[in-house]
């Protein structure tokens, strides 16, 4: 892509209302709009990014065989009524002309439960796992962490419906190694934590996984070493004695939670009437479990966790553009003009995503901007690159720079 055609700009300041450090520098490098508190837009930068982080949690989810949909945000309030969620203090309602009350989507165990009851009667139709993206709808009452915390993104929810605790059990397991998975190829996995947490109404426990940050609104306790990791909502004696752990043995920090599995037991299933015949004809109640991620929470969390004081670093399996390309005296020199349209098209024909700054700017301009963007790699080819025969390569994250002929340049890269 020519950035000289993409329609965002850099910005040197972000809104001054703009707290964190996520949507500060995502802002400034044009990858999303704000448009109110807790609501941002996905410009073409980083609708890329969120597309990316999509197709890798897409993948891990298909893979313990998850069954995409896409289910409606507005949604019946009669079926909330039944499981007594229909007054919770997070929904959006808005209502229809004739007056009928409907409430925006924040999360959808009832719909999908109310749909599969028209499709699950025996044991021969389990396990199912249904899983969606899709914008959700939160009236957060604090929104001042950026895409970490929004009242409207996009979020990644899977239910799995079994016929027994014994299989959800195993499933559960299945789960927690797909969303390792997601953390390792994103560039998360090293500090990222399954962290056990209060199960709320459904369970004793459940597990959320915290991402270390101090950007993060958790406080958990951890044990590198053992991998343990407690959140501070259910830190005492009994949590301490069920993990075999000691409190010396734990260390104090902060977290973003990334994402997060749940045992949900027949709270759903009971009241809408998600019910099996067994093998001996005998009905009983389906057992489920939820599984979210946040993707852009997740694209916000990389952000906090991978920039420095120039800008933004992205790893490369959900950057924007794998290569920078950025020639120096593009307009005015025919040379270079005319090696870094040929080494731009070869980078296309090879498949490799390029973003050339062919904009007329100055080299400081261009280099500033392709430090606040974080694209993982930077091509630079000037009067004195041609004079020397090579293209000088500077990796994002190390500040590593090679000098590297065009043949070797593309075998690498092929």
């Amino acid at each position: 892509m020519l950035q000289s055609k993409l329609f965002t700009k850099t910005r040197k300041e972000a809104p001054k209302d703009e707290v964190s450090k996520n949507a500060i520098l995502l802002i400034k490098a044009g990858f999303i709009n704000k448009e109110l508190a807790g609501v941002y837009s996905f410009l073409p930068l980083g609708l890329r990014v969120m597309n990316k982080i999509t197709d890798i949690v897409r993948e891990e989810m298909n893979s313990i065989d998850g069954q995409e949909v896409s289910l409606t945000a507005l949604q019946n309030p009669e079926i909330w009524k039944k499981t007594g969620r229909y007054d919770i203090d997070v929904a959006f309602r808005t209502n229809l002309k004739n007056g009928a009350e409907l409430i925006l989507g924040w999360s959808h165990e009832e719909p999908l439960v109310n749909i599969l009851s028209n499709h699950v009667s025996s044991y021969k139709d389990l396990p199912l796992v249904v899983y969606q993206f899709q914008t959700k709808f939160r009236n957060e009452e604090r929104a001042k962490s950026g895409i970490l915390r929004g009242r409207e993104f996009l979020m990644k929810d899977m239910y799995s419906f079994h016929l027994s605790q014994e299989d959800f059990d195993t499933y559960y397991e299945k789960a927690t190694q797909a969303y390792y998975n997601v953390f390792e190829k994103v560039g998360l996995k090293d500090i990222t934590y399954k962290t056990f947490s209060s199960g709320g109404e459904f369970s004793k426990f459940s597990h959320e996984f915290q991402t270390l940050s101090e950007a993060g609104e958790d406080t958990i306790y951890l044990s590198k070493e053992k991998k343990i990791a407690i959140n501070k909502e259910v830190y005492n004696d009994e949590t301490l004695a069920l993990l075999d752990i000691s409190k010396n043995e734990l260390v104090e920090v902060k977290a973003i939670e990334t994402g997060n599995i749940f045992p949900l037991g027949t709270k759903y299933s009971e009241p809408l009437g998600l019910k099996f015949s067994d093998e001996n004809d005998e009905e009983k109640n389906v057992i489920m479990g939820c599984y979210g991620i946040g993707i852009s929470r997740l694209m916000g969390t990389v952000v906090e966790v991978n920039s420095d004081e120039k800008g933004i670093v992205w790893p490369k399996s959900i950057a924007p553009f794998s290569i920078h390309l950025i020639p120096l005296a593009y307009e005015k020199d025919e040379a270079v003009k005319n090696q870094t349209d040929e080494l731009y098209k070869n980078l296309n024909d090879l498949g490799v995503d390029v973003l050339l700054d062919d904009r007329k700017i100055s080299a400081g301009e261009k280099f500033a901007d392709s430090d606040l963007i974080g694209i993982p790699t930077r091509l630079v080819i000037s009067p004195k690159t041609i004079e020397e025969g090579i293209i000088e390569m500077k990796d994002r994250k190390t500040g590593e720079i090679k000098k590297l002929s065009e043949a070797n340049l593309l075998k690498s890269l092929g």
